[in-house]
């Protein structure tokens, strides 16, 4: 049987992504250093017929983002694998153009950012990033000004119910929220299954007491939320985002902010990601910022890499890959694969 070839970079990844490709006899794994040379990474990935690649914008060398200029240079590719619930490197389009397939991991870190978001409310309702900051450098103010708001009772608004959204209504349950959602892909049974109310844009900004973001960054959520989208919230509502950055306006955010329409923000996610340390976000004290961690827990990035290998060893032996973004290739790529195993 012949040797399929798949490679990655060396870029933070779990150990058990290695290690179980490395146990299977018929697949050889290269992990190119982006310290070195390019011409040893260029002859790395022209040998591949699989590419792992970070989907991180901010983490990965615009030369080795996937685009049909990419997949020229490198024709020997079958399939590029994300290693992540997202694609942002990967032009799917390109892909499915050049005939090779796109596999990401979405799920899996899918609890991990569910909890970031939870937390992220209660860091800002109950101003607990605030209070730390100030214990820690002041004295001679009163609990009172630390005073937040409950979250339990209140009225949660969920744009994107898949994977993460459904786990956020979930456990917005738990405190007793009223959780309503926004979903073009879902129906209102499949809305109502996950425990949201399925409603329109206008009528979740108009009645949530916070707006949670769990959508995709692409051409139709690009921008979606800039300041006619929050001038139309809920007067000193709490506006969350751990999806991605790119799909609220930063500068119309902090507006809103800054005129106290908005009574706080809890950011994950940024553009560019770290935001400059000058950002008028992060000098505002009902702003809780994180650097796009929501995903990145130990639980978290173990299943990524054990997800991802799995799908990498089942897809090279002709399986149809269970996270597979471009259906419409696989089977003249799992006719090639198959022709590859057969030597």
């Amino acid at each position: 049987m012949a040797i399929r070839h798949v490679c990655r970079f060396n870029l933070p990844i779990n150990p058990v992504f290695d290690e179980r490709l490395r146990a299977e006899p018929e697949i050889w794994l290269e992990v190119g250093d982006l310290g070195g040379p390019e011409s040893a990474l260029a002859e790395m990935v022209g040998r591949a017929h699989v590419f792992h690649v970070s989907p991180a914008r901010n983490e990965l060398p615009r030369r080795w983002f996937v685009t049909d200029e990419f997949l020229r240079d490198f024709p020997n590719l079958l399939v590029i694998s994300s290693n992540g619930a997202g694609h942002d490197t990967i032009d799917a389009a390109a892909c499915t153009r050049a005939g090779v397939a796109v596999v990401n991991q979405i799920g899996a870190n899918a609890l991990s950012v569910a909890e970031m978001a939870i937390g992220l409310m209660l860091a800002v309702a109950r101003k607990i990033a605030l209070s730390d900051r100030r214990l820690r450098t002041e004295r001679g103010f009163p609990r009172e000004a630390l005073m937040g708001h409950e979250v339990s009772g209140s009225t949660l608004g969920i744009v994107g119910l898949g994977q993460t959204g459904r786990l956020v209504a979930r456990m917005a349950q738990g405190f007793g929220m009223r959780v309503l959602a926004v979903d073009p892909f879902l129906p209102q049974a499949t809305i109502a299954e996950r425990g949201a109310e399925a409603v329109e844009m206008a009528t979740l900004l108009a009645q949530s007491d916070i707006v949670s973001l769990h959508c995709p960054l692409d051409a139709t959520t690009r921008g979606m939320f800039g300041a006619e989208a929050f001038a139309a919230m809920k007067p000193g509502a709490l506006f969350v985002t751990t999806a991605r950055g790119g799909i609220h306006d930063e500068a119309a955010l902090a507006g809103a902010l800054a005129s106290g329409h908005l009574g706080g923000a809890g950011l994950d996610v940024w553009e560019p990601e770290p935001p400059p340390l000058d950002s008028p976000l992060l000098r505002m004290d009902n702003v809780v910022a994180t650097f796009h961690t929501a995903g990145v827990s130990h639980e978290a990035r173990r299943n990524v890499a054990a997800w991802g290998a799995e799908q990498i060893i089942g897809l090279l032996r002709g399986e149809t890959p269970p996270r597979l973004v471009n259906p419409e290739v696989w089977p003249e790529v799992r006719r090639r694969l198959l022709a590859l195993a057969e030597g």
